[in-house]
């Protein structure tokens, strides 16, 4: 096993300078991280080695408790929460046991994996906030065909995954315009849900090394948990509040994309 000391050192490197670890009896180590879910309490994670899993972090059960507490046990069990929550689990390679969320760490990549089990642990949390009888919008519908207009087919791929980097599409952005120097990425935003899962996506970009351009298009800027918006703008390019302004800034942002193709 490597040094404590390195392993903190990793967390550190991988995740923020304020991640420390303390052992708490036999190869089983509480991780304090500084971030916490949207009502304030603390993320629960626990590196620790099991005989049959080897190294692994898990919540010990304490996510899907807290979801409890302000959802009915129905509300994760089917609809949209079940799909985010069994999405993000897949997406991540967490595994759920039986209401414990673990994630097995290959190659002593500790401070990988505790990055990708934090992100998950705060996705499948931010189920809690959607809405019990969400109506159902057009707004990702109206956004394509705007698109549609203001761009040329040849230039433009929806629903876009890089196939040798990422073949499962757990990065996926809403679409890629093409053309230029550098692509654009765009992403279609409706729900905290939705702007959290862009900001891993070009977080994940960015540790890939990739040079872009990117744009958020707001449903309702406003609606957005305040938290979870800055935490996407810091990262994104370019947005627009909602679809009106961006029907009227959008050729004037990026004209590059709209004009003709010169390559």
């Amino acid at each position: 096993m490597p040094e404590t000391n390195d392993i903190e050192r990793d967390f550190k490197r991988k995740v923020c300078d304020q991640v420390s670890i303390s052992s708490q009896g036999d190869q089983r180590y509480v991780v304090d991280l500084p971030m916490t879910f949207e009502d304030g309490d603390k993320l629960s994670v626990i590196l620790k080695k099991e005989a049959d899993e080897g190294w692994i972090l898990t919540d010990e059960g304490h996510t899907f408790m807290q979801l409890t507490y302000d959802l009915d046990e129905s509300d994760l069990q089917e609809g949209t929460r079940r799909e985010v929550i069994d999405r993000t689990i897949l997406a991540s390679r967490l595994r759920n046991r039986q209401g414990e969320l673990i994630l097995p760490i290959p190659n002593e990549r500790f401070g990988d994996s505790l990055y990708t089990f934090v992100q998950a642990l705060i996705k499948i949390d931010d189920v809690r906030y959607l809405s019990r009888e969400r109506v159902k919008s057009t707004f990702a519908e109206d956004f394509r065909r705007f698109l549609d207009r203001a761009t040329q087919a040849s230039r433009r791929s929806y629903k876009w995954h890089d196939p040798v980097k990422d073949p499962k599409a757990n990065y996926e952005a809403d679409y890629r315009l093409n053309g230029t120097n550098v692509p654009l990425f765009i992403f279609a935003l409706d729900s905290d849900v939705k702007v959290r899962d862009a900001t891993i996506t070009l977080g994940q970009y960015e540790r890939w090394g990739w040079e872009f351009k990117s744009l958020g298009v707001f449903e309702d800027q406003e609606s957005i948990n305040r938290k979870v918006l800055a935490r996407f703008l810091d990262i994104c390019g370019k947005s627009f509040s909602d679809l009106s302004a961006t029907e009227e800034r959008f050729a004037k942002t990026f004209p590059e994309y709209v004009s003709e193709s010169k390559a």
